[in-house]
């Protein structure tokens, strides 16, 4: 192929991706803005937890490549697309949930150029094992900004899933205090005059 026909050919795949993943932004998810105006969604969410790990990087566990976690951030929910939101409190087979979304990230992905294609799963896949060190704090932040949300709206939608205390110890602590022990804490405090 001569230079530009490649040069369009690559431009057309990362164009068709940039168009794909504009659907994020008509995916709800559970929790609502902090003034609980209407629900928020998935591509406010990506953005918003972004903005938080450059605020809150210096409260990581460990070092963290800051520009690497604004990149998981940035993409990993964009699997919602095809799988839709899955609450964290809500129910559902997790077995199916991971079935559901690695085809997801196949077919979003596989939209880009091979070697995009390749780098953007690898991220996505890093952040999902929540192994390293930029993962495990990308994995925290994604669970403090919901917390937020529902501290700011009086509980928000913890009560329409009948939430407890224990439970959003054991499905959100554990993740956040892991990369963000600072965070956890602080967060800690002010679940604990809810629940009171």
């Amino acid at each position: 192929m001569p230079p530009n026909a490649v040069q369009d050919a690559r431009l057309a795949q990362q164009f068709s991706f940039l168009i794909e993943v504009d659907r994020l932004k008509s995916v709800l998810r559970a929790n609502t803005l902090c003034d609980a105006s209407r629900r928020e969604n998935s591509a406010e969410h990506s953005w918003h937890i972004a903005l938080y790990a450059v605020t809150l990087a210096e409260h990581a566990n460990r070092p963290v490549d800051i520009a690497r976690v604004i990149r998981m951030l940035l993409i990993h929910d964009l699997v919602e697309i095809d799988a839709g939101d899955t609450p964290i409190h809500g129910t559902h087979d997790p077995a199916l949930t991971e079935a559901v979304e690695q085809r997801a990230a196949d077919r979003i992905f596989g939209l880009l150029p091979p070697d995009q294609a390749r780098a953007f799963r690898s991220l996505w896949d890093e952040f999902e094992a929540a192994e390293s060190d930029d993962a495990i704090f990308a994995k925290s932040i994604d669970r403090v900004q919901p917390v937020i949300c529902n501290l700011e709206t009086d509980g928000g939608t913890w009560a329409d899933y009948a939430v407890t205390r224990d439970q959003l110890e054991g499905r959100v602590g554990v993740k956040v205090e892991r990369g963000a022990p600072v965070v956890w804490q602080h967060l800690r405090d002010r679940i604990a005059r809810y629940f009171s």
